[in-house]
């Protein structure tokens, strides 16, 4: 299992003790991919996970660029195409650091907007 993966792994736990309720993993298209689909209350949240074992090229959710949120931006608009009633919606990124065996993970809600 990729370091990636496993991220996500974890990051779907952490979400679910927070009180999301997950309806979409690797939602994949032709054009990007969301990490994981949510819903926090009544909200839709598109969730992003970063995943890192050090800090070489930054904190983990430094990697979420513009070009990163373009693609994120274009997959959702494309799972709100999909639905008969569009919610409420965010995006959340879960920024995970593995050190010494053990991960920290941090939620930054409402991280950016498009």
């Amino acid at each position: 299992m990729s370091l990636g993966q496993k991220g996500e792994r974890l990051a779907v736990k952490f979400l679910r003790k927070k009180g999301y309720r997950i309806k979409e993993k690797n939602f994949k298209t032709g054009f990007g991919e969301i990490d994981v689909i949510a819903y926090d209350m009544d909200t839709l949240v598109f969730v992003e996970v970063k995943t890192r074992e050090t800090l070489t090229f930054g904190q983990p959710f430094e990697a979420v660029n513009r070009s990163k949120i373009r693609k994120i931006a274009k997959v959702a608009m494309f799972y709100l195409s999909k639905l008969s009633e569009v919610p409420p919606c965010r995006f959340d990124v879960v920024s995970i650091q593995y050190k010494e065996g053990s991960a920290d993970c941090e939620l930054i809600k409402d991280a950016f907007e498009v």
